[in-house]
């Protein structure tokens, strides 16, 4: 498992999103990056997640930051989602968990005393030269895009 850290370089991507299109972290230099990851689409905490970072985006866009979703869901499923929360920002589609591996966040997990591997709720702030400025893993949804928020405002 690949284990990034503050000031790393963050991995470039070239992947598939919602609405048939494609995005590289690449194209997106001179922006700060919020990577988001979470692991499912439209079950109860991705979706307030998604829907906190959709009511922030006015005022992560007024800092030149872009935020990204991230998940294993096929195109289709992001293009529902996205359509059903009004997401205003790209969801990405890891089908093939490559991204997730890059990333660190394909993990095991316990729930009930079973074990299964799965996408660690985690979220990567990506300064505008590509360099990872903050890590968040394990995030406990509610307050999250807040405390996101007030990182980048520390930033810029």
């Amino acid at each position: 498992m690949n284990t990034l850290n503050i000031g790393d370089s963050a991995p470039d991507f070239t992947l598939k999103t919602d609405g048939g299109g494609e995005l590289s972290l690449q194209s997106l230099r001179g922006k700060n990056v919020i990577l988001y990851f979470y692991p499912k689409d439209s079950t109860p905490g991705c979706t307030t997640e998604a829907k906190d970072f959709r009511d922030l985006y006015p005022e992560f866009q007024k800092m030149n930051t872009e935020i990204i979703g991230a998940s294993k869901d096929s195109v289709k499923r992001h293009d529902n989602f996205k359509a059903k929360n009004d997401l205003p920002f790209p969801l990405l589609s890891d089908e093939d968990g490559s991204l997730c591996d890059d990333y660190g966040v394909w993990i095991l997990k316990k729930l009930y005393g079973r074990e299964y591997m799965g996408i660690e709720r985690a979220t990567f702030l990506i300064g505008d030269k590509g360099k990872i400025r903050n890590i968040w893993h394990k995030v406990k949804v509610k307050g999250h895009g807040d405390a996101v928020l007030s990182a980048v405002r520390e930033m810029t």
